[in-house]
């Protein structure tokens, strides 16, 4: 008969203290084998953990370097996840009500006309064509 892993003599042979030995050995080696996966876990989730915060402050350094806050003297700021120009008077701020322009979206979405949005952001990191805000929504059509 084969001798396998932790057993020090064949079944048949064996004596209890061969098997005690056997038994301590096997789970010596189950325990050992999980604490390997709890600490091997353990320091993969500390490496992602590490990761996610790098990645995070090279997104903000890359949108600190790119992000654009006028452009032509027109103020540039985000209503939700769209860039616009705003050339009326004062500057717009976080928070603030404005009219946009009609567009093919927002006329299947909200119907013919101007729509309110609110100032998400101030500047843009796009670089494409951007349209201009209308002006500042009377206080009677900010949304609730």
């Amino acid at each position: 008969m084969r001798i396998y892993g932790s057993d020090v003599a064949c079944r048949t042979h064996a004596t209890d203290e061969d098997r005690a030995v056997a038994a301590a050995h096997q789970r010596g080696w189950h325990e050992g084998y999980e604490q390997g996966c709890k600490s091997g876990a353990s320091s993969a989730q500390l490496k992602i953990e590490w990761l996610e915060r790098r990645a995070k402050e090279l997104e903000q350094r890359l949108d600190d370097a790119t992000r654009v806050y006028e452009i032509a003297g027109d103020q540039v700021v985000s209503v939700g996840r769209y860039a616009y120009r705003w050339r009326g008077s004062g500057r717009l701020e976080v928070g603030d009500h404005v009219l946009l322009p009609e567009n093919y979206v927002s006329r299947m979405k909200d119907g013919p006309g101007l729509t309110v949005g609110v100032v998400s952001e101030l500047g843009t990191t796009y670089r494409g064509e951007l349209s201009t805000i209308v002006g500042r929504a009377p206080a009677a059509e900010s949304p609730a």
